[in-house]
């Protein structure tokens, strides 16, 4: 693939692109890092637009650098993030970081990629290591960073942890010494700043590519493990094929350029979705799997059918109110949740509707409980 290519499709903007359009016709093979903090289990469609523009450089014979961030995890990234974020326990990011390795072989070829886990250079600095990295950037050089500006100006805390976030991702582009970083257009100042300390240590300045953030299937809101509006890679094909369809119309063309290899060729929305989450779903589980995914969801969803295959679940007691019931099963994350897919119509049991968050439901024998379109659960007591 041509350099003009490798810089076109699904790319947002190439800081500087004259310098790395230059360097790619060269034929030098260039170090481009990646790095993914594992703060959830589960990669994602909006992963893997970098992902599979990585496998694109990877092909071309460049070197690709993936950074697990197990230590800066420990901060958490604060792009787009109006609070701080939650820390998590070094068991959770452990196991994170052990799925994230498994899922990016999906897309890129291990044996070929770079791994390094930042946990290796940050647990061996002394504080004095920290006060130098800090020295060389000013307060107001990274409280410029919109999430920061927005958050004082509202009255909302940002800590002092949350400031050495993207020195500590710069001082990641120093350890692998990278000729380019990709990541989303929310990672766009974290980048400029591994520039600026390269060019502080006198280093060359990586190149930076940004990609466009994909909107999840809230349609409102970049996709996200933890707003619940992602299709994980690993997901089960008929899961999958089902949040693909389930994205509203006007970000089927995003879909196709950011997550797919082909255009859209079909006016009608329907069909183009149809077309879209057989793409999706064969580009992580294979042909066969997508044609299946296909027909379930046509069973399933377009003919009112019940899934070939659907959960069992085991009740303590043989009675219980309906809102109860959602949030014990898991259905429902929260009682006002049930209420809101009750009041919706979005609940059945053995296939009728019901309306009364307080019905009080009997558990005889089995019973299938429906919440939505595709999720079923059989229970017993």
């Amino acid at each position: 693939m041509d350099s003009e290519k490798l810089l076109a499709r699904g790319v947002e903007d190439v800081i500087v692109k004259e310098h790395l359009a230059a360097a790619l016709k060269s034929g030098k093979s260039l170090r481009i890092k990646f790095g993914a903090d594992p703060t959830a289990p589960d990669l994602h469609l909006g992963h893997a637009v970098i992902l599979r523009k990585l496998k694109e450089f990877q092909d071309a014979g460049h070197k690709i650098v993936l950074i697990i961030g197990d230590y800066t995890a420990k901060i958490g990234d604060p792009s787009g993030r109006s609070k701080t974020r939650p820390a998590l326990s070094d068991r959770e990011i452990k196991v994170n970081a052990k799925t994230y390795f498994k899922q990016v072989g999906k897309i890129l070829n291990l044996r070929k990629t770079e791994v390094q886990y930042n946990s290796k250079w940050f647990k061996k600095m002394k504080f004095a290591d920290v006060i130098g990295l800090m020295g060389k950037f000013t307060t107001q050089r990274i409280l410029e960073r919109d999430d920061f500006a927005k958050r004082i100006k509202e009255g909302v805390e940002v800590y002092m942890h949350e400031l050495i976030y993207p020195m500590m991702q710069a001082y990641d582009s120093i350890i692998v010494k990278a000729d380019v970083e990709v990541g989303g257009t929310d990672q766009r100042f974290n980048m400029l700043t591994g520039r600026d300390l390269q060019r502080h240590m006198g280093l060359p300045e990586q190149d930076v590519i940004t990609f466009p953030l994909l909107v999840g299937t809230d349609g409102e809101k970049k996709m996200s493990k933890s707003l619940g509006n992602y299709i994980g890679i690993t997901e089960a094909p008929e899961m999958m094929f089902g949040k693909v369809m389930s994205i509203s119309d006007n970000l089927i063309d995003q879909y196709y350029k950011l997550c797919t290899d082909q255009e859209r060729t079909i006016a009608d929305p329907r069909d183009a979705k149809f077309r879209l989450a057989k793409l999706i779903v064969a580009q992580y589980h294979g042909e066969k799997e997508a044609e299946k995914a296909e027909q379930e969801f046509i069973r399933v969803v377009s003919e009112g059918g019940v899934p070939s295959e659907v959960k069992s679940f085991k009740l303590k007691v043989a009675s219980l109110m309906l809102v109860d019931l959602l949030v014990e099963t898991g259905m429902a994350t929260s009682k006002s949740e049930a209420r809101r897919l009750i009041e919706q119509g979005g609940v059945k049991i053995n296939d009728q509707k019901k309306s009364d968050p307080n019905e009080v439901i009997k558990i005889s024998g089995e019973v299938l409980l429906q919440v939505g379109k595709r999720n079923f659960l059989r229970l017993t007591s």
